[in-house]
């Protein structure tokens, strides 16, 4: 067939997704084989894949892909998560403005049927996407947070814990959403830091009977809204300037309340006027305090962040329009004393990323996250669960788990697993997992039958749904002995961002530590943050984050993959632009070139001409010693320095080198032998980047030769890499710097490309240029290769390595021209000895650095030694 110019991204995707699919490549069921098992970190039902997404899917592939070529039952679970507040906002959001339908018109039910239409019509975008970047996943495992046999299982474990004492009700200073108007759990805040105003403000100073006495007290707040719900004054007993208010009272500004004057050591005299406004019901610290000295609690906030009627001004005004009138009105009573820039961390809701986050009072539902911890720490600490890279993450793992607070789990949405309380009249409730069994439990508890229950109107928090994840996407909690929890788990890796290392990662770690007793994955992959060239991280607000679908239709899913792996070391964040999709683009391009290429030689046995051995036992050696690198990158999850091995194997050794070595003449044929050999090396340098860009690979290697049925790049086994010889691969090595630096000196010195000319070799090494002899002539166009014992008069001199090289030409050459090149070797080599040199006499380099790290130095030192002699030795000559 003829080949097009380029390779043509669009008419091999599609085709090979369809075929791997036909052929039912990606579905996985148990059998003899060692499990290999990955589960998708589900993405929001209603999202899009951004390109922190396209990492993390792009890496899960390549790990998935070359566990199946190397023996494994690959199975890599796809699926999606519902997304509780971020999918309930949108389906708020369209119903008020597609059909004016407020959701405090609906009952739930009503609701819950609008947001699966939601689901439906949105919920496939991101498989659509997954399927386009060429992920390899088991299309018949989908799996989804609210799956029937999920939501039960999820019922199952909240009643488990339950019963077991570790969830718990209660009322709890607790962070609070105003716009989606549920609680949040204290990981679901986000900090920034801020520059905001504190305000200082005039308390009128009472006694006991309640008699005015002339005296002030000032206190600073940033949050002036608030001051309506205090309910003391606190100073520390030891500040000396309020001593004699002990017994006093203070006036809160604009309700005219009396509070106590309170003393306690948690105030830190030195910050601001050294006399702290106690709010119990808006702030943690404050309600704390209010705890300990039994004050009253005002929550002055409804659930949609406006002024209650608590509040008694301002009733019904947003929280920061309230923050204006409120300062107005002290400054008009004369009690603002003054107002001053400060610095300051602001909490945000992560669901919605423009609403500040207010601490509340309010009665929830928690799980007491300390016991399950520590089994969870214990199994990282001790290497149960490897972390990747471990040197950054471990540390941050460890303090989350050391520092563990209990998990507010209860959201008062609708789009959710409905929490499985059960309530009377009263306010009595069971808890179980349906309400025919609620009935028989609140029997038996109260002693006697319900007349009628209620169930808890509240959801769960979607992440106490995802950290059963790798259990039950395997129905391992609904179904706990079936054949596949027994076979898939524990899963093999876990590929997810470092953000949410204690959201999902340890939440994971501790509910398969409690129901399956065992880890659920054997090693973690942390991969970076992704970010624009500017350093910003990539996000829609920003407006920075390319779509994904239109990189692949402008470069092809093969180069949008190489573009965002090629710069991303693991853990580490990455630099992405459309120049990297670029390169791959052209790693694609040479592939094909490279194929046009050997497809026009013409294989003939015993053409007559000199067999290139040596060229065939390089390139062998070269495809071993960096499969076998490969595969240790592999075990050590450095994905992007694999994918960079193998991308210099390919463009360099086999594209550049290798294929002109063996180039037969012009219409000349190429020896058979060689050419077989050929095809097998490219069929071998496709699979091994097959896992990186599987689209491209998968059809040059149909287009290598033809195939037989099953005989596909996607599922052919790596064979164990041979031995390297290394003095194969030393004289290789020496081959293409010697070629590099004579054909260097031929276009410095303007040669034409057919002027020939005669190489004489003064070298120390014996027989090193034998068997590469043939190699150079041709590279470098020598019509003859000799070996000298002193230079040769008038012509051009070389030092590569610690040899000498001598081109002869019919060409007058200059020896000022020449004297002028060596003195710039000499002085390039005297500055590098001096850099080696200096590391070596480092003695805390010298003593921490690896000794195969200093040997290395050594003979750098040694061998840069030994070219500045020959350079000078050189130089006496001309």
């Amino acid at each position: 067939m003829e080949l097009s110019k380029n390779y043509i991204p669009a008419s091999a995707e599609d085709k090979w997704y369809q075929y791997w699919m036909d052929k039912q490549y990606f579905r996985s069921v148990p059998d003899e084989r060692p499990p290999f098992t990955i589960v998708i970190p589900p993405p929001n039902v209603t999202g899009v894949l951004h390109m922190g997404h396209t990492l993390n899917e792009t890496v899960q592939d390549i790990l998935v892909r070359h566990a199946r070529m190397s023996g494994f039952n690959a199975c890599w679970v796809p699926g999606s998560d519902h997304a509780s507040i971020a999918t309930e906002s949108k389906v708020v959001n369209m119903l008020k403005d597609e059909k004016g339908i407020e959701k405090s018109q609906l009952s739930r039910e009503e609701f819950l049927k609008y947001a699966y239409e939601w689901k439906d019509k949105y919920g496939g975008i991101i498989y659509h996407q997954i399927k386009k970047l060429g992920c390899s996943v088991d299309w018949d495992r989908v799996s989804f947070t609210m799956d029937d046999h999920y939501y039960k299982a999820v019922i199952r474990v909240f009643v488990d814990l339950y019963d077991k004492g570790l969830i718990y009700r209660g009322a709890r200073m607790i962070n609070w959403d105003p716009k989606a108007k549920t609680a949040l759990s204290d990981e679901e805040v986000e900090y920034k830091e801020l520059n905001g105003k504190l305000y200082h403000v005039k308390y009128a100073i009472v006694n006991g009977d309640g008699k005015p006495t002339g005296e002030f007290i000032t206190i600073a707040t940033q949050r002036p809204e608030t001051i309506m719900g205090d309910t003391a004054i606190c100073v520390n007993p030891e500040d000396e300037r309020y001593a004699h208010l002990n017994g006093h009272f203070a006036v809160v500004p604009l309700v005219n309340r009396k509070v106590p004057i309170i003393y306690d050591t948690y105030v830190d005299k030195e910050f601001g006027t050294g006399a702290l406004k106690v709010t119990p019901a808006h702030d943690i610290n404050d309600y704390n305090l209010g705890l300990k000295h039994h004050l009253e609690i005002v929550d002055t906030l409804n659930d949609d962040g406006t002024l209650s009627a608590a509040a008694e001004v301002f009733v019904g005004e947003d929280r920061f329009r309230a923050r204006k009138k409120v300062v107005a009105a002290l400054q008009e009573q004369g009690l603002m004393v003054k107002e001053e820039e400060y610095a300051t961390r602001l909490g945000y809701s992560q669901r919605n990323p423009d609403t500040v986050v207010e601490p509340r009072i309010s009665t929830q539902w928690f799980v007491k996250m300390a016991d399950m911890a520590q089994p969870a720490l214990d199994a990282v600490v001790n290497g149960d669960v490897k972390i990747h890279p471990g040197d950054r993450f471990l540390a941050t793992y460890k303090y989350w788990m050391e520092n563990v607070k209990d998990w507010c789990i209860s959201r008062q949405l609708w789009w959710g697993q409905q929490i499985p309380a059960w309530y009377d009249d009263n306010g009595q409730f069971v808890v179980a997992e349906t309400h025919d069994a609620a009935l028989k439990l609140y029997a038996s508890k109260f002693g006697k039958e319900a007349v009628k229950l209620k169930q808890d109107e509240d959801c769960l928090d979607t992440w106490f749904s995802s950290w059963l994840w790798p259990v039950e996407v395997f129905n391992g909690i609904s179904d706990p002995d079936n054949k596949d929890i027994n076979y898939y788990y524990p899963t093999s890796v876990l590929v997810t961002g470092q953000d949410i290392i204690f959201f999902w990662v340890a939440r994971m770690i501790m509910a398969g530590l409690e129901y399956k007793q065992v880890k659920p994955f054997s090693d973690v992959y942390f991969t970076g943050m992704v970010r624009d060239k500017l350093g910003r991280k990539m996000s829609k607000q920003l407006g920075n984050s390319p779509d994904l679908l239109e990189l692949i239709e402008k470069y092809g899913a093969d180069a949008v993959r190489f573009g965002i792996m090629i710069s991303s070391p693991a853990g580490n964040d990455l630099l992405f632009d459309d120049t990297s999709c670029e390169q791959g683009r052209f790693f694609n391009n040479k592939m094909w070139n490279a194929l046009k290429l050997v497809k026009m030689w013409k294989p003939v046995e015993n053409t007559g001409a000199p067999v290139p051995t040596f060229a065939v036992e390089w390139m062998e050696n070269r495809l071993n010693e960096v499969h076998a690198e490969v595969e240790k990158l592999f075990k050590d999850f450095r994905l992007s320095e694999a994918l960079k091995a193998i991308y210099s194997l390919i463009w360099d050794d086999f594209c550049s080198w290798y294929l002109e070595w063996i180039k037969p003449g012009f219409e000349q044929p190429i020896d058979a032998g060689v050419y077989e050999k050929t095809i097998g090396f490219f069929e071998r340098l496709v699979q091994l980047l097959h896992p990186f860009m599987p689209f491209i690979t998968e059809e040059l290697y149909h287009l290598l030769r033809e195939r037989k049925a099953g005989d596909d790049v996607v599922i052919r086994q790596f064979a164990k890499p041979a031995a390297t010889n290394n003095t194969i691969l030393t004289e290789g090595a020496l081959a293409k710097e010697v070629i590099s630096s004579i054909r260097d000196a031929r276009n410095k010195n303007q040669f034409k490309p057919k002027d020939e000319i005669g190489l004489y070799i003064e070298t120390h090494h014996g027989n090193a240029f034998k068997r590469i002899e043939n190699i150079i002539a041709k590279q470098v166009n020598a019509n003859v290769v000799a070996y000298t014992k002193e230079a040769i008069p008038g012509a051009i001199a070389l030092v590569i390595g610690k040899d000498k090289f001598y081109l002869v030409t019919e060409r007058e050459v200059d020896p000022a021209a020449q004297k002028e090149q060596l003195l710039k070797d000499l002085e390039y080599q005297q500055g590098f000895l001096k850099s080696v040199e200096n590391k070596l006499s480092n003695e805390r380099f010298v003593a921490n650095a690896k000794p195969e790290v200093v040997e290395a130095e050594r003979k750098k030192q040694s061998d840069c030694i030994a070219k500045i002699q020959a350079i000078e030795e050189s130089l006496k000559t001309l």
